[in-house]
C-alpha cells in the first residue's frame, strides 16, 4: 500500500442516517465508511476509522496515529468548535490533517461557525453531506501521491 489514512468520527457521528436527516441525510457512517474504503482500496491506500463519544478517547487515538499514519480526515462534530485538548493533540502528532463537515458550519448557528481545528489543517470540506468525506478522501490521495511523489524524487 502507498499510504495509510486514519478517519476520525467525534461525537453524534455513529447516529448519522438517524440523526436530523434535513441537514445530515439518511446515509449512515457505516455506509460512508465502505464508500471511503473503496475509493481509498483502490488508490492503494488503507483506511482506518475510529468513532467515539468520547473526547478523551478521539485524543488517544490522535496520538497513537503514530508511525504508521500519513493522513488524518477528521469530523470531530461539537469538538470542532470548543476542544483545544483536541487541538493540541492533532498538533503535537504533526500529521497532516484534512477537516471534514456534512453541513456548511458558516451557515449555522453562531456557536458552529468557529473552528478550533483549521489552523492545522492542510483543508476542509464542508456542506455537501456525506460527499464531504468522499471529497476528502479524493484529497488525500491527491495530496499523499504529491508528497509521495516529492519524498521519492530529493533521492
Amino acid at each position: 500500500m502507498l499510504a495509510k489514512v486514519l478517519v476520525i468520527n467525534g461525537p453524534n457521528l455513529n447516529m448519522l442516517g438517524r440523526r436530523e436527516p434535513e441537514i445530515y441525510g439518511s446515509v449512515t457512517l457505516e455506509e460512508i465508511e465502505a464508500g471511503m474504503t473503496r475509493m481509498l482500496s483502490e488508490a492503494q491506500f488503507t483506511a482506518e476509522f475510529y468513532q467515539s463519544n468520547h473526547e478523551g478517547e478521539l485524543i488517544d487515538r490522535v496520538q497513537n496515529a503514530g508511525e504508521g499514519c500519513d493522513l488524518i480526515i477528521i469530523n470531530a462534530g461539537a469538538l470542532t468548535h470548543y476542544s483545544i485538548a483536541l487541538y493540541d493533540a492533532l498538533k503535537a502528532v504533526g500529521l497532516p490533517v484534512i477537516e471534514v463537515h456534512m453541513s456548511n458550519i458558516y451557515t449555522r448557528e453562531p456557536f458552529r461557525q468557529q473552528s478550533l481545528l483549521s489552523p492545522l489543517a492542510i483543508g476542509g470540506v464542508f456542506g455537501f453531506g456525506a460527499m464531504s468525506y468522499y471529497l476528502a478522501a479524493r484529497a488525500a490521495i491527491d495530496y499523499l501521491r504529491r508528497v509521495k511523489t516529492l519524498e521519492k524524487s530529493q533521492w
